[in-house]
């Protein structure tokens, strides 16, 4: 499995500090706001929370038969022979898994500001796609 650290990690302090924040704010604030004033600060904490969660949560997990794309909002299911090739340009923020029927999809899971990790995850990827994909040997 691979996933990004630093994303996870600024993601769910973030939350934490937002939630904390907007729940001590709807306690100290002037009376003048009402509880659901109140409320909906609260509710508005758990929104960014769940954001947040929901990019932290991105991961790219390997099995014998595929691969299981977990992004912010969709999660795909691609078997092995689904994949024709991976690529990241330089500066790029992830990889770009390109399918068979021509259509491509990003692979959040794998961070390209995390450089040392991001590269050896995706030379991990390349690999087992090179292994059991239809990918082209390298050249």
């Amino acid at each position: 499995m691979w996933r990004p650290r630093t994303t996870r990690t600024v993601a769910y302090l973030t939350a934490g500090v937002i939630m904390l924040g907007l729940i001590v704010l709807a306690v100290v604030v002037a009376p003048q706001f009402k509880l659901f004033d109140r409320v909906l600060m609260v509710g508005f904490g758990a929104v960014v929370a769940w954001i947040l969660h929901m990019l932290a949560r991105c991961r790219v997990t390997a099995d014998e038969s595929g691969l299981t794309v977990v992004n912010a909002f969709r999660t795909r299911r691609l078997e092995w022979p689904e994949l024709v090739d991976v690529s990241m340009g330089e500066g790029e923020p992830w990889p770009t898994l390109d399918l068979a029927d021509g259509t491509s999809i990003g692979a959040m899971g794998i961070n390209g500001a995390e450089k040392t990790l991001a590269a050896r995850q995706l030379a991990e990827l390349r690999s087992l796609l090179r292994t059991r994909g239809e990918a082209p040997d390298p050249v």
